[in-house]
């Protein structure tokens, strides 16, 4: 699963990095990303741009938009067969922007969750597989975009905290799953990050707190 992110990177910065014109208003360094928020995505359809969308897929078809709080996350292994989400797959792909995501070790009995932060060398950007949706409101006419983050099996070391992660591209990859049509490739790019990319550090517990959204969120404690 993944359930928090970060996204600290200036927008002139995403844009020199990925080539990109337009970046959504309101942009400013993000250290606790959390569901239900808006993100910065890169549709399939729209590929020269940045946009927000909902972090929680809604189907065009379900009867509201609650049906979000659960998906999240899309197993990769899963996600041509699942009804909520074989359709976006074909024609509905994206990349959620990041430079680095949370995920929590299960403590001994009685004792807290401890949150871990994992990032690459350098702090670079990279960007989450997912699928996105368009959804409207038949009572008031509202109209969401939203959107999913593909996860994989953990590798070895994201697999010392939890058992999963989201699928992590590079900026070539970036463009292979935005751009490819045959869903036999795209499904073999919803692999593990190699773990001699990655670092990680335990973080604070205020991470914990949806709301709490500050530079401290990254720095490193003590396990």
């Amino acid at each position: 699963m993944c359930g928090r992110f970060t996204l600290t990177l200036e927008a002139s910065e995403i844009q020199l990095e990925l080539g990109v014109g337009d970046v959504p208003e309101n942009w400013h360094p993000r250290y606790n990303i959390a569901p239900s928020q808006d993100i910065a995505i890169i549709k399939n359809t729209e590929a020269s741009k940045i946009s927000w969308a909902r972090w929680g897929l809604v189907p065009s078809w379900a009867k509201d938009s609650k049906m979000g709080q659960r998906l999240i996350n899309a197993r990769g292994e899963t996600v041509q067969e699942k009804p909520s989400y074989r359709n976006a797959f074909k024609s509905r792909r994206c990349v959620i922007l990041a430079d680095g995501f949370y995920e929590w070790k299960k403590g001994a009995k009685n004792q807290k969750s401890q949150p871990f932060y994992f990032y690459l060398p350098g702090k670079k950007l990279f960007g989450f597989a997912g699928l996105w949706e368009t959804w409207q409101s038949k009572s008031d006419e509202t109209v969401l975009q939203t959107c999913t983050i593909i996860t994989c099996e953990a590798n070895e070391l994201v697999s010392k905290v939890h058992e999963r992660m989201p699928v992590i591209f590079t900026k070539e990859q970036i463009w292979k799953w935005l751009n490819e049509k045959d869903p036999a490739l795209l499904q073999n790019l919803l692999i593990p990050y190699s773990s001699d990319e990655m670092m990680t550090f335990p973080v604070g517990s205020m991470v914990n707190n949806p709301s709490y959204d500050l530079v401290n969120c990254i720095q490193p404690i003590e396990a």
